[in-house]
């Protein structure tokens, strides 16, 4: 039987209901998947009118009623969404507490285990904190809905997969925000992941330097001496395949030419700069240590073309195929 994917529609204002339709209008998704949208219909139903997609939207109230066919769109219809104050791209507490409420109801099923999988489209994290949701994104809130607190965003591309040790803070944040534990966490994290979700037995890791050529023996910064050369030592001992703390102008050369299997970042736009230079629009957003699947497109909800039937399904076409081969390796453990 092919796994359930729950898709999440996102913000309603942005790209997320466009992509959608783009995504399953591709007879390929079915032949991998069952996709079941957590959205609103009626938003789905504009979309399909924009796109000019032969497509019929299924709404309904129960996974059961789903026909997972080609040519339908079957949507579990939260109903959520207002029609005369929805305006195309522009977030509003209105489409914020909307895209939470996708969120919630996909994390619950896959918790109940209706479905194999989440694969998310953008939410706006303006939007979902004017609705009084205080979080910096996805990550944050799928931790708290499934009660863990070890978990790290991992971005990965046909050439190269990379975590993070801090998220979406300011840059003059991140050095104060590095500690020996949360490196530590991170690693260990990304050598479950790597073990649980793409099979690699002892995979080999690297971690990235936070300073200029690593520090250079401490005249540029006493991070890579006092924080995580350690790490990588104490890691080491525990048996992970562990090397650095690398210069970032040199590790990811070494990554993509097939030296290690992923990467270690400590600041987002360390790690996000190599991943959409070589997958922009066909890297996916990896949430590792949830106890439920949740892959994502990786990028925002790109207001500024919303409802212009403009936006490109790529990301969200790779995510769903890597949710499933996750969901299938799961499955077979």
């Amino acid at each position: 039987m092919l796994p359930i994917i729950g898709i999440t529609m996102g913000d309603p204002a942005g790209i997320g209901p466009e992509l959608i339709v783009k995504a399953l209008r591709e007879r390929r998704v079915y032949q991998k998947c069952r996709p079941l949208v957590i959205g609103d219909a009626a938003c789905l139903e504009k979309s399909v009118q924009l796109c000019r997609s032969p497509l019929a939207v299924n709404d309904i109230d129960k996974i059961s009623k789903a026909r997972y066919q080609p040519g339908v769109i079957d949507v579990f219809n939260l109903a959520n969404v207002n029609p005369a104050e929805l305006v195309m791209g522009s977030g509003s507490a209105m489409t914020g507490r909307a895209a939470v409420e996708y969120i919630k109801t996909a994390a619950a099923l896959a918790l109940n285990k209706k479905i194999a999988a989440i694969t998310t489209t953008p939410i706006n994290k303006a939007a979902i904190n004017a609705a009084g949701f205080l979080f910096a994104g996805h990550t944050q809130l799928l931790a708290r809905l499934t009660g863990v607190s070890r978990y790290a965003m991992m971005l990965a591309c046909e050439q190269l997969k990379v975590t993070l040790v801090t998220t979406h803070i300011g840059l003059k944040d991140v050095p104060g925000n590095i500690s020996g534990d949360k490196v530590i966490d991170t690693i260990k994290i990304t050598h479950q992941g790597m073990r649980e979700y793409f099979g690699l037995e002892r995979p080999r890791l690297a971690l990235c330097a936070l300073n200029p050529h690593a520090g250079d023996a401490g005249l540029f910064g006493d991070e890579e001496t006092e924080i995580l050369t350690p790490a990588v030592d104490l890691c080491k001992q525990e048996g992970i395949d562990l090397a650095g703390p690398f210069p970032s102008d040199s590790v990811f050369v070494k990554a993509v030419r097939g030296d290690f299997d992923a990467v270690i970042t400590l600041y987002h736009d360390q790690g996000l700069i190599p991943i959409k230079l070589l997958g922009f629009g066909a890297a996916v957003n990896i949430t590792l240590g949830l106890p439920i699947i949740r892959t994502s497109v990786d990028h925002g909800t790109a207001f500024d073309i919303a409802g212009q039937n403009r936006a490109d399904a790529g990301s969200l076409l790779k995510a769903l195929e890597t949710a499933v081969q996750i969901s299938n390796l799961k499955s077979h453990e």
